[in-house]
């Protein structure tokens, strides 16, 4: 049990647990840690989150999804006080982890060494951009490292959004403000901007589960990176965050439709809803189709469990 997990550690790379490629946790630990998601999974190992709900994960808020991880016991998701290239793009997707320490030159040599035997080129902070895909998003731990710890300039932000056309989270910091701000669609969560180059800092794990401020993440995670922070939403709950907070949407606009309009009471809206409020909220949902996004099957599936 203790060689167990210690191979789920970073380190894994040393010899002590087999691995296919450089810093990489083996693919049968990986879905052993995320054995809850019942769904298909990238070669790596990593749960493939739907594409449907990596869409509309973007429209709820973090607030609501929040609530469903804490009522869920889910209470280490969040983590706020970033630094936004952009305010008006939002980050949604599935995370491609990476942790990164402070150097030291014989384990770095080592893994460099052992990078280029398996292909790799480049500095370290390049390989995890090699693994991504359409919709993932590159998460690091790069110990919130700012002077010298720029993981990425706008070279390295051209090639990650051409990979994966979404952005970045990074415990760290990035350069090139200018340039990375010209890359139409690109946003990048971070700890601070520096004009540094990286320096004492190298890779250590890939697809490895890390720490982002008090959050924990795991590789294919559902990232939401809004303007209040990002949240991190683990893949077998995806379904039901996503499905419980538009549900959520859809009774405050009822709500407040019906209130303005002086149909029902605060009191009526803010307590346990009657027979009689809930039938005028499935007439309200069968006058506007419009407002509803998911299916109406799987919101008429969702009803049926929710004690309202």
């Amino acid at each position: 049990m203790k060689f167990k997990l210690f191979s789920l550690t970073a380190f894994a790379f040393f010899g002590l647990a087999e691995v296919t490629e450089a810093q990489t946790i083996p693919k049968d630990e990986l879905i052993f840690l995320t054995s809850e998601w019942k769904g298909e999974r990238f070669p790596d190992g990593r749960p493939k989150v739907p594409d449907d709900l990596v869409r509309r994960v973007k429209n709820i808020t973090i607030e609501e999804a929040w609530v469903v991880l804490q009522n869920e016991g889910y209470n280490c998701q969040f983590d706020g006080n970033w630094k936004l290239l952009k305010d008006d793009i939002v980050v949604a997707g599935r995370a491609l982890t990476a942790q990164f320490m402070p150097s030291r030159p014989d384990v770095e040599k080592l893994i460099k060494d052992r990078g280029n035997k398996n292909g790799r080129a480049g500095n370290t902070n390049s390989w995890p951009i090699e693994q991504l895909s359409k919709g993932d998003v590159y998460v690091a731990d790069g110990f919130g490292k700012i002077a010298s710890g720029t993981l990425i300039g706008d070279n390295l932000g051209t090639s990650i959004f051409a990979k994966s056309g979404n952005g970045v989270v990074f415990d760290a910091s990035v350069r090139d403000l200018e340039g990375l701000s010209k890359i139409e669609g690109f946003n990048a969560f971070v700890r601070d901007f520096d004009p540094s180059f990286l320096k004492d800092v190298f890779l250590t794990g890939m697809n490895v589960p890390i720490r982002i401020g008090r959050a924990i993440v795991l590789p294919g995670d559902l990232v939401l990176a809004k303007k209040e922070g990002v949240i991190f939403i683990p893949a077998h709950l995806a379904e039901k965050v996503v499905l419980t907070a538009e549900f959520l949407t859809l009774r405050d606009k009822f709500a407040i439709q019906m209130l303005k309009e002086g149909k029902y009471s605060p009191g009526q809206i803010d307590n346990q809803w009657t027979d009689e409020l809930k039938e005028s909220f499935l007439k309200w949902l069968d006058k506007n189709p419009n407002e509803i996004p998911m299916k109406r099957s799987e919101l008429d599936e969702y009803m049926k469990k929710r004690t309202w």
